[in-house]
């Protein structure tokens, strides 16, 4: 799908940040990297090995559970979650995020035809905006309007679309979502907006 097959009378475009516009795990990777850095700096455990882990863990488990699996399986210390925690918020990432390339291309049209584009992202507000400032938009960043749902109430409750809806002056009808969970869509449906899943995208 590209941006000439979608409906011309759209007029505002949402998208989700994580696993919409890039890959999420482009950004959990490199703090896991730095991470394992820290700890083979205090604990002398070998970075690799705690990347390696990591990286599994979170292929395979996700990444709710990637503390508990280093803890069980290299011994380190509970402390250390709360560094792991805040650097998932704070990190200075040693390359820049990069947008998927036809999210970027879909970005770029939307521009070039004068419509708005906004950033609905669920999270911490404070994680989503280092992951915001970390990411290389060509040019793309003084057309983005930022709202940070949990600021409200997190997706799928429907509170910031409507107050964005409202914000703007724009009818449900020219609103369109791209989206790639179950949280967007019961978001969208809430609202009463149109909905494309990314994977049309990419």
């Amino acid at each position: 799908m590209k941006y000439s097959d979608i409906d011309h009378r759209k007029t505002a475009f949402i998208f989700e940040l994580d696993n919409v516009l890039y890959p999420e795990k482009d950004y959990l990777f490199q703090v896991y990297y730095l991470f394992a850095g820290l700890l083979e700096y205090t604990e002398l455990i070998d970075a690799k090995q705690t990347t390696d882990l990591l990286v599994n863990t979170y292929t395979k488990e996700g990444k709710d559970i990637v503390f508990d699996r280093l803890k069980e399986r290299l011994g380190i210390d509970e402390k250390h979650r709360k560094n792991l925690s805040d650097l998932l918020i704070t990190a200075k990432l040693p390359l820049k995020l990069l947008l998927h390339k036809n999210m970027l291309s879909l970005l770029q049209d939307i521009v070039v035809d004068r419509k708005k584009i906004f950033i609905v992202t669920n999270g911490t507000p404070l994680q989503q905006l280092n992951k915001i400032k970390q990411t290389e938009w060509h040019g793309l960043e003084q057309y983005l309007t930022v709202y940070f749902a949990e600021e409200t109430m997190a997706k799928p409750e429907p509170d910031v679309i409507d107050e964005l809806i409202k914000k703007h002056n724009l009818q449900r009808r020219e609103i369109v979502m791209i989206e790639n969970s179950e949280t967007d869509r019961l978001c969208a449906e809430a609202c009463g907006i149109d909905y494309i899943s990314v994977n049309e995208f990419l």
